[in-house]
């Protein structure tokens, strides 16, 4: 995560950055607008406030007089009456559009995830990913629908107050004006190094949020190495940096506030002492000195509010930049448009359309190399699986097994040459189309929370209970989850957590059933378990493999002597091709393999007796 977030965000403030927002404010350009007018309003109340105050003082309280005093009263209740509408309506618009904007960003965000390829996914942080969902997309919300609520309030009550001043009595507004360069000059100078601190914090929160992740999916590793000492010591140094950069910011703060009270109260004196002037020697009324102390008195927060809201735009730039560079992250693999309208897209399938699958994939001269490679992995391939034939690929750990794989699966297409599905080039159909027709069980598969009922289930929504049991039945998963506490109504827990890798590879098998797919992939399945389970899943496969065209990533290679095609793998090529007969005859890199495992298995076998 660290390589996404560290770096120094100092860019001017930008209309073009903040215009990529665009898309996801103007759905809320209603509400946005309404709270404008009803700030411009709330500020005008709050201008006219001082006045009343100057009229009751000219009026009223100097001549002892209730002349008129009703009217007064009136005018009170009817402003205070409009100004807690003007509160009570601006907040609840403002909530809707903050959320209503959180709410487009981050459907558009998790809907964008939802196409972009799996080597996307490989390559970034889990952390990362989660922070652009949530974190930068509630600061933008926020931001956009409070920031232009106190921005417009503060810059329409200084206009409105500063026209007032001047119309009753320009000489005190002239006063009161003078202390406005030095507070902006103190202001720009405050918010600067505010802001520069502000970024160091975010950052540090950043990697606290990581470090928080680490420690607690990491916690079981923590114990068994005896680490939680240096991991409360990482932890620590991070909190301790950030504490240290949070007094610096109070410090900030607590000599920045009390020079702008300071200057406002320089101000309010120098009105005052003018003003006392006026009415001791010239015979000014007191109402005008009223009116300019709530003036003076009033005058500085809406400044101080319109600087710390440009600074604020300035510093959430880095969050529109990161989500829109999200947004703009380009998927790797695309369908064109004319597939698209067609065969449709991830969120918006035209099944009607699509053709059904037998399983018949070709390689025809394919030559790749990996987006950030170097080299080519494959070179003038070709290889032609009629349906139903079973594909093993096997090879040591490095090898390159994954490739051919993912080029069935189209999380990568070939560099140069085609791969074809029943006869036709999978890129003239959709993703969607070819993934409707895969079953994908990996060494480590991913359960989601929720029972296990819920989970098989996933294979196909509209299966019915018993469709569920049944596909459970016949790659005998049912006895395990026979065994658990609430049966198929178990909770699987957080990726699974509750269940063992056995039970966790049984219930994606029994998923991969209910899926019912033509092209079947399995992951070193296997290869994780014991040998009473590992039994148990050799007779799933038996059954999961019977009529469906299935290419096996094998770990132990005594389990794929009946594969019709064995493709060897070293250094990412294609070395050694046939039957588990052809290749034992051959004497090659596959005899080699396979004699090593057999005797290590011996070995093994030898040493538990």
């Amino acid at each position: 995560m660290a390589d996404y977030e560290d770096y120094d965000y100092d860019k001017p403030m930008s209309i073009a950055i903040w215009k990529k927002m665009f898309p996801f404010i103007l759905p809320e350009k209603k509400n946005l607008i309404r709270c404008a007018i009803l700030m411009t309003c709330a500020a005008a109340v709050d201008v006219v406030f001082p006045l009343l105050l100057g009229y009751a003082i000219k009026h009223n309280i100097q001549p002892r007089s209730s002349e008129g005093i009703w009217y007064l009263l009136a005018a009170i209740v009817f402003l205070v009456v409009l100004q807690a509408f003007n509160v009570r309506t601006f907040v609840a618009l403002g909530v809707k559009a903050d959320c209503g904007m959180c709410r487009h960003l981050r459907n558009a965000v998790f809907n964008h995830l939802q196409n972009l390829s799996l080597s996307y996914f490989n390559k970034t942080p889990v952390g990362y990913l989660m922070a652009r969902t949530n974190s930068d997309t509630g600061r933008i919300g926020d931001l956009i629908a409070w920031g232009l609520i106190d921005f417009t309030w503060s810059v329409f009550y200084c206009i409105g107050a500063i026209i007032a001043m001047f119309a009753v009595h320009w000489k005190l507004a002239l006063i009161v004006f003078a202390s406005i360069p030095p507070l902006a000059l103190l202001t720009w100078f405050f918010q600067k190094r505010i802001l520069v601190v502000n970024r160091i914090m975010r950052k540090l929160n950043s990697k606290m949020t990581g470090a928080m992740n680490e420690g607690i999916t990491g916690a079981r590793t923590v114990k068994v190495l005896v680490a939680e000492e240096q991991s409360l010591a990482e932890y620590s140094n991070l909190t301790g940096e950030y504490r240290g950069h949070a007094v610096h910011m109070a410090r900030l703060r607590s000599i920045f506030i009390p020079i702008v009270l300071f200057i406002g109260s320089i101000a309010t004196a120098a009105v005052l002492s003018y003003g006392g002037w006026e009415i001791a020697v010239l015979g000014a009324e007191l109402s005008v000195l009223a009116i300019f102390t709530q003036y003076a008195g009033g005058f500085f927060y809406p400044i101080q509010n319109i600087a710390r809201i440009i600074t604020d735009f300035i510093s959430t730039q880095a969050n529109v930049e990161r989500v829109s560079g999200l947004l703009e992250q380009s998927p790797g693999i695309t369908d064109s448009a004319e597939v698209i309208e067609k065969y449709g897209d991830f969120t918006h399938p035209k099944k009607e359309n699509w053709e059904p699958i037998t399983g018949d994939v070709e390689f025809r001269d394919v030559t790749f190399r990996y987006p950030d490679g170097h080299r080519y992995v494959l070179e003038h391939f070709d290889l032609h699986v009629k349906p139903g034939t079973y594909i093993a690929i096997v090879g040591e750990t490095g090898a390159g097994k994954s490739t051919l794989v993912n080029l069935v699966c189209r999380f990568f297409e070939p560099t140069t040459g085609s791969i074809l599905v029943d006869g036709k080039d999978y890129r003239e159909r959709s993703q969607i189309w070819l993934h409707s027709a895969l079953g994908y069980v990996l060494q480590t598969p991913h359960l989601f929370s929720g029972t296990i009922r819920e989970n098989i289930r996933y294979g196909r929504l509209s299966a019915t209970d018993e469709e569920v049991e049944a596909a459970a039945k016949i790659v005998h998963a049912d006895k395990v989850i026979a065994k658990l506490e609430k049966g198929f109504d178990t909770e699987a827990g957080e990726g699974g957590d509750r269940l063992s890798t056995g039970e966790k590879q049984l219930i994606s098998f029994a998923r991969a059933v209910l899926a019912d797919p033509r092209i079947f992939i399995l992951d070193e399945a296997t290869s994780s378990v014991d040998t009473e389970m590992e039994m148990m899943l050799q007779e799933a496969i038996h059954t999961l493999l019977e009529g469906r065209t299935s290419f096996v990533i094998a770990h132990r290679l005594s389990t794929i002597r009946n594969a019709d095609v064995i493709l060897v793998v070293d250094d990412g090529k294609i070395i050694e091709r046939g039957t588990h007969k052809e290749l034992m005859a051959a004497g090659g890199h596959y005899h080699k393999l396979y004699t090593r495992q057999f005797e290590e298995e011996a070995e093994e076998k030898l040493l538990r007796e």
